[in-house]
């Protein structure tokens, strides 16, 4: 019999991400750098916080390195309690759950808020653990037009009409992002709310982008629409992101995250939150509300940014909250003009498909809230100095 190589066909991917300018690769980073950092979402800059960094050493200390198990084991902690009940009290919302990343609470919400017998509507631009969850939902799943809740009330009408015309009643769920990653605007909350309450279905916001950044001192997307608490509204979070640490959370009436508990895989069977990151994020929560006005410095830089690249007459999206995305022609122009501001000392991020919807590559730029306006300007400069020629 003769040999067969079993991974043959990844030499050939790779040949074609190659070609295609769509090859990526790990890139380290240094402990420490000079180097303006526009790429990672640290928005409120606190994950190098010296109360931050301390609330996770003491916690190592005193819970140990790992949670050990998952959070029905051992993987929970009197952190983990006091995390979940300060974050719901922040954000307005009646409990929560935390679990070891935001992914992994997308995934968890989605799953067990659905299943085969359900309807799931989902926006176009979703993130991937959205879509992801959709996928292992068993559930229809109806992808409804980017940011337009008269299409999600029109899938929610038609599947509410063939449930009617059989003489069934169908849950449905409604899937969002309140700020999308990739452009950085804001979801329509209020108008998705106002669409599935027609029709009985529940929504589900995954505010990842939002938290710390939106609503009244950074309590999320959900809080600034007026949906905060609601009894058909559930919210996802990541603690990686504007709380400087890692893990995720789901918040939503307390029935909800008891359900939760007992039927989402990610939550039964995933090693618990480590106690090192649960009490980086209650310490950078806690900071969060004493401070509120870094949520405001947030949004003001990313606007200082925006304006500085349009006026330049680059192609930059408006931000709704912490994120600017600047088109590229190309992704390999994409991959230079990242590479060419890394080489000027300004760090962006890169996005070329698939991770973009549209299929357009373009820069992403993360803006901190303690960016000065020098640093602001510089970062402009460099980017806008650093810009492809359009093709």
């Amino acid at each position: 019999m003769p040999h067969h190589d079993p991974f043959e066909w990844i030499d050939a991917q790779r040949e074609h991400r190659r070609r295609a300018g769509l090859a990526r690769t790990l890139r380290p980073r240094p402990a420490d750098s000079p180097d303006l950092d526009l790429a990672g979402n640290d928005y409120l800059g606190l994950t190098r916080h010296p109360e931050v960094t301390a609330a996770a050493a003491a916690a190592a200390r005193r819970w140990g390195a790992g949670s050990t198990g998952s959070r029905l084991v051992t993987g929970s902690t009197e952190l983990h309690a006091a995390l979940e009940a300060e974050l719901a009290a922040f954000c307005g919302f009646e409990a929560c759950l935390v679990l070891a990343s935001g992914y992994a609470a997308n995934l968890a919400a989605v799953t067990a808020l659905s299943g085969r017998d359900a309807l799931v509507v989902s926006d176009a631009g979703n993130h991937a653990s959205l879509i992801d969850g959709c996928r292992l939902s068993r559930a229809e799943v109806a992808v409804a037009p980017h940011a337009d809740p008269e299409a999600f009330r029109k899938i929610l009408d038609q599947a509410a009409g063939a449930a009617t015309a059989a003489g069934q009643v169908r849950r449905a769920l409604a899937v969002t992002d309140s700020v999308f990653s990739v452009d950085g605007d804001a979801a329509p909350l209020a108008g998705l709310a106002e669409s599935c309450r027609a029709y009985g279905a529940a929504l589900l916001v995954d505010d990842a982008h939002g938290l710390g950044v939106l609503g009244d001192g950074g309590r999320g997307g959900p809080n600034g629409a007026g949906l905060a608490g609601a009894p058909d509204v559930v919210a996802t979070a990541t603690l990686s992101k504007a709380l400087g640490s890692q893990g995720g959370a789901v918040l939503g009436p307390a029935r909800v995250i008891e359900h939760l508990v007992n039927t989402a895989r990610t939550v039964i069977f995933d090693t618990g939150l480590n106690p090192p990151a649960a009490g980086a994020a209650l310490a950078a929560l806690r900071l969060l509300r004493r401070e509120p006005e870094r949520a405001a410095r947030a949004r003001a830089n990313a606007t200082a940014l925006y304006r500085r690249l349009a006026a330049a007459g680059l192609a930059a999206t408006r931000p709704d909250a912490s994120v600017v995305s600047v088109r590229a022609p190309s992704p390999e122009a994409a991959v230079r003009w990242s590479a060419d501001c890394r080489a000027a000392g300004v760090v962006t991020g890169c996005f070329r498909p698939p991770s973009v919807p549209d299929g357009v590559s373009r820069l992403r730029l993360s803006v901190r809230a303690d960016l000065t306006g020098e640093q602001v300007a510089r970062a402009a400069e460099v980017v806008v100095r650093a810009a492809p020629a359009a093709d």
